[in-house]
């Protein structure tokens, strides 16, 4: 059985691999990776993905290894940028009871698959 050795982060921005890639080339990579799973719920959670990915969040980067020599790449999105936060707030609408600050529409994140 191969062990764990657990994942470190990388600096994206120096990375052979990833140092070139644009928000497009992330988004892609979100649908390709993610946007299979099952259930409207994931499916949603790739779609807000997309949207911070696009609206300037950044991709934060991990390899996780293993003591045979195995590795995989592991993608999150970092800290929400002010673009998508402002397009979030865009999206909620109006507020429509100012006592409970209610929204005239919802906005959900779905859940990661």
């Amino acid at each position: 059985m191969n062990t764990y050795l657990g994942e470190i982060s990388i600096d994206v921005s120096k990375s052979p691999v990833f140092k070139d890639w644009t928000p497009s080339q992330w988004a892609m990579k979100y649908v390709e990776t993610y946007g299979q799973g099952d259930g409207a719920h994931h499916k949603t959670w790739v779609l807000d993905q997309v949207a911070r990915i696009l609206l300037g969040t950044p991709v934060v980067v991990s390899v996780a290894k293993w003591d045979n020599g195995e590795q995989e790449y592991r993608f999150n999105t970092g800290e929400p940028s002010k673009e998508y936060l402002a397009w979030v707030d865009k999206m909620l609408g109006k507020v429509v009871d100012d006592e409970n600050g209610e929204r005239e529409y919802s906005y959900d994140e779905g859940i990661a698959p």
